[in-house]
């Protein structure tokens, strides 16, 4: 019987993350810090270890010396243990002397690597979803139909067709057909695969389970083949027995500045759709021996508040508050992300702007990547949907400002939309 031993889980580490810019200036998609403390390569890896899936190898290409320094500080196996992550970085090979040209093409450059590994089964997952899963579920599903491909699927909204990969699946959930995030409405009404006026088609999570023996075939068989979504998956339905899984909790694709920032938010409420802490499947990031947090004298409301920071005589509402933060009397945080500091000033040469938010500050609409220096008096508001601005030390994204990491904002600085 197969086992979930003969997984190799592969995350897709290595894009760019241009629509993440700025957040994606000094490191890969992977790495930029969600919910305080943890960071988004978190998710895939700790739901991997959730569902008993231990041989772990994470793509990467782009930026990526955080991730790798984030991944080495924290998924570290004892010696009795035969599960392992590993990073596969981009290489040179006499194979091959390019970049990563898409999700397949960074698989089949790390064809050898796969091989390697014995794996009868390999688990492609992207580096850049919130959501938990039990992975162990699709790979009993795929076992079960005898497929050669399992796609998870889940609900998709009209209004969220062009985003996704939709999908025909038949009555015993073979995948009869698939196109990539279709904008025409002609072409959508010919995959509504659901009785549901609300959610009325199936789309492609970008998970993928391969029996390995017929991914080396499709990525040898087919050069010019790069994407999963868009070459592989719609080719091999036509050859191979695909089937789409049904996976109807929790999950959110954080591509842009905006999905980022209205997922994060929605996390400090007390009805959030998504919680980090589960007793059973809990989501594992770097252990940190950082001190309580010091809240003194403050209005806390809707506020997700991570250890180490010292926040004095300041209003925050609906906002979330990352490690190490250092917040100074007078001010008013509200609709934002402070992502905090790797690091206390004191430890390193201190600034005439000190690390942190400085005194009677008002900060609405905005992330604060880490690092930041935000001087006293300084006023940050939120510009109208659509507005992009690129300035100096902080950027304007769909109308979210956001202060790139180590950027230093003078005291008295004033960003926000001109009054008309």
């Amino acid at each position: 019987m197969p086992s979930l031993n003969d997984i190799l889980a592969v995350i897709l580490g290595g894009g760019r993350g241009a629509r993440l810019y700025p957040l994606t200036q000094m490191r890969s998609k992977p790495a930029v810090p969600i919910a305080g403390k943890y960071r988004l390569i978190d998710i895939p890896i700790s739901n991997c270890i959730n569902s008993e899936i231990f041989r772990i190898a994470i793509l990467t290409q782009f930026n990526s010396v955080s991730l790798h320094r984030h991944i080495s500080r924290t998924y570290n196996f004892d010696s009795f243990h035969t599960g392992w992550v590993q990073v596969w970085a981009a290489e040179q090979t006499i194979e091959s002397a390019d970049w990563y040209q898409g999700t397949a093409d960074a698989v089949r450059k790390q064809l050898f690597e796969i091989q390697a590994t014995d794996a009868q089964y390999v688990l492609i997952l992207a580096g850049d979803h919130l959501y938990r899963m039990d992975y162990a579920a699709m790979a009993n599903f795929h076992w079960d139909n005898k497929a050669d491909i399992t796609v998870a699927v889940q609900p998709v909204a009209r209004t969220d067709a062009s985003r996704f990969g939709i999908l025909k699946r038949e009555k015993n959930c073979r995948i009869s057909s698939f196109v990539e995030k279709p904008k025409e409405k002609a072409i959508q009404d010919k995959f509504i695969s659901r009785d549901d006026e609300q959610r009325p088609f199936l789309g492609s999570m970008g998970i993928y389970l391969f029996n390995t023996t017929v991914l080396l075939e499709l990525l040898r068989g087919h050069p010019d083949h790069d994407d999963f979504g868009s070459d592989i998956i719609p080719a091999a339905i036509k050859t191979h027995p695909v089937f789409g899984f049904d996976f109807d909790g929790y999950w959110q694709d954080i591509g842009t500045i905006r999905s980022f920032y209205e997922t994060s938010l929605e996390l400090s409420t007390a009805n959030s759709p998504f919680t980090f802490y589960d007793p059973k499947l809990p989501i594992y990031t770097d252990t940190r021996f950082l001190p309580g947090s010091i809240v003194e004298d403050c209005k806390l409301k809707d506020v997700m508040l991570s250890e180490g920071c010292r926040i004095m005589k300041s209003d925050i509402t609906h906002s979330i508050i990352g490690i190490r933060s250092q917040i100074f009397a007078g001010t008013t945080i509200k609709d934002s992300i402070v992502m905090g500091a790797d690091y206390y000033d004191a430890e390193l040469n201190p600034r005439s702007v000190p690390i942190g938010i400085g005194a009677n500050c008002h900060i609405e609409g905005a992330i604060l990547d880490k690092n930041a220096r935000i001087g006293d008096n300084v006023v940050i508001r939120p510009f109208p949907r659509n507005t992009e601005l690129d300035q100096i030390n902080w950027y304007v994204r769909d109308g979210i400002v956001v202060i790139p990491k180590d950027a230093e904002i003078p005291s008295g600085t004033k960003i926000e939309p001109p009054i008309k």
